[in-house]
This record gives structure tokens, sequence and C-alpha cells, in this order.
């Protein structure tokens, strides 16, 4: 286990210095830099930001999220779904074959929602959300789309890109739905419960088929009451579907109100967290995630993310030297 450094990095020369004085190796870069051609990213583009990486020491481990009009189609299954299955395809096998074994997306053609911020411990300001009020808002894609059919285009999916993966030697993993509520904007959030994603992994059981597991919308979860959520980080560890964790945590397990916490405070004993993963022998690395806005920060939030980062170090320290079992 190992810290790890994403939340939209660019890599730039500030950013890669900044990183390598947390003592990080594994970069999870921001992708928002990458030019699009026709709806892919190219080769040549994804070998140079792995390289960019490199010079500074470092690796990109994992890409995620793709611009959502590569895929939008797919996910509604839109007249130009075929036309972005061949283009994801390209992607994913450019991905793969610049180095880079691990590729993240979500399944939310409404992205992520928030309602108005909230103040937390000294003041600091952290996103929150309330479906009372994210309710209000309209449909975004001019209908109200059904659970089925939002499982139907994911299983069409699912089973034409794992193949590909395997062929290439790359890990996808499909983001939590955040907030992981029923629907939002008319379209159903799939990735909303323990069940759903035991479902999706059913579709076709494959090692190439997993988790970008972010623990604080996994703790969101109604499903996420006492000792479930540490049941489940063990089951998908043991399953060896947790590519990678994004460690943060919430006020509570209810999707339809929360706000984020400081990693150290919120409903998740984030000690015990850290613990469940070592016992189950996970190997990968932990990114901070969602880091309130502390006095005087940036608006990318260093400091925010140093204390995070330094945390998830710590976490880490203190489980391995340690050993043994949650008790």
């Amino acid at each position: 286990m190992r810290p790890g450094f994403g939340s939209n990095i660019i890599p730039t020369a500030e950013s890669m210095k900044y990183a390598q004085q947390l003592g990080v190796v594994d970069i999870v870069p921001s992708t928002e830099h990458l030019p699009s051609i026709n709806g892919t990213w190219a080769l040549h583009d994804l070998v140079n930001l792995r390289r960019n990486v490199e010079n500074y020491g470092m690796k990109v481990s994992a890409l995620e999220n793709v611009p959502i009009e590569f895929y939008d189609h797919i996910m509604l299954n839109g007249p130009r779904r075929d036309e972005q299955v061949d283009n994801m395809i390209t992607t994913i096998r450019n991905i793969a074959r610049a180095g880079i074994r691990i590729f993240g997306y979500h399944w939310m053609p409404s992205m992520v929602w928030r309602t108005p911020t909230k103040l937390i411990r000294g003041g600091a300001v952290a996103t929150a959300f309330n479906y009372e009020e994210a309710n209000k808002m309209p449909l975004t894609h001019g209908r109200v789309y059904t659970d089925e059919e939002m499982w139907e285009n994911l299983e069409y999916w699912i089973k034409i890109i794992t193949p590909i993966a395997e062929e290439e030697g790359i890990r996808l993993g499909i983001h939590p739905c955040d907030p992981p509520v029923d629907q939002l904007g008319g379209i159903p959030q799939l990735f909303r419960s323990y069940d759903n994603y035991r479902r999706y992994l059913d579709i076709y059981p494959s090692d190439n088929c997993a988790i970008e597991f972010c623990q604080g919308t996994v703790s969101e979860m109604f499903d996420s009451e006492g000792d479930a959520l540490y049941e489940f980080i063990a089951e998908m560890v043991q399953k060896k579907k947790v590519l990678y964790v994004h460690f943060r945590n919430v006020s509570a397990p209810n999707p339809e109100d929360f706000h984020e916490e400081f990693i150290n405070t919120g409903h998740v004993d984030m000690y015990r967290a850290m613990k469940t993963y070592y016992d189950n022998g996970y190997d990968s690395f932990f990114i901070d995630d969602h880091v309130p806005h502390t006095h005087l920060d940036t608006d990318w939030g260093h400091r925010g993310r140093a204390f995070a980062n330094g945390y998830i170090q710590a976490m880490i320290e203190a489980v391995t030297k340690q050993g043994g079992c949650v008790t």
C-alpha cells in the first residue's frame, strides 16, 4: 500500500515538484489538457504525458475520466453510440499501448452534482449535497430514463470493451455515482448500491473489469451503515476488484443529505478502513479527493491536500507496522 496523487493534478514543473516533496510515486494526472482528435486520445499525446511524469521520478499509474462527449451516446444509447464505441476502443487501446495500465471512468451522463457548500471545522468550506434541492433542477437530457435502459446500455458496453481490455492488458474500473441517489436530472444513478456493483461485476466476469473505488462516494450510500462499509471493502479487495482508492470521508451514510469532511472527521473510521485494506491484501495506492478548502489555501487546495496526503501516509505506516487484524 502506498500514497498517490490525483485530484486533477496537471503535470507541470510546479505540481510535479510538489508531488515529489510529498513523497508520492503514483500519479493520476488531469486529462483536461489532452487534445481530442476525432473523439479520441492519440497515442503520442498519452506517451508524452507518461514521459513527462516519469521525468520527475514518478509514474502515471492510472488515468481517469475521458470527456463526457467521448461516450455520452454509449451511456444513453444515442444515435452516435457505435461510432463512440469504436472511438473509445481506440482510446483505451492507446492508453494501454502508452504504458498506462489502469483506466477509471464513470457512468454519470449528468456528471457529479453538488448543492451549496457548508462550513465545517474552523470555517473550512466543504462541498455538500441535498436531494430535495437537486430535484428542483430540470431534466438534463430531455426525458426520464429507466434503470433497465441504463443497465442495457452498460451491458452492451461492458461485453464489448472487456475483451478489448483483456487483449491489451489494461484494467478498467467504474467510479460510483456521486451522489449515489436514485436519479439526477432524469438519469438513474446505477452505481448507487453494493448490489448494483455486484451486478455490474457479474456482466462479464474478468480481472480486467473492476472498480475505481471512491471510498467517499461508497460511504455516502445508504448501504454503508455500521460494519457494512468495512465488509464491502474486504469483499472487493479479496476479489481483487479495487484498482485504487479515493480515500476521503463524508458526514453520513445518507446520499440524500451529506457534506464532505476533513479526512479525520466524518462518519467513517478511517483507521479501521485502512486496516481493512491492509488485512485483506490490498497492494495498490490511495489518493486524496474533495478536500475541504482551508484558510488562505490556493484554488487547487495545496494546504488541504497536504493535510490529507500526510494523514494517508501516516495511516499506511501505522497499519503496516502494527500488522494483524482489526478487532
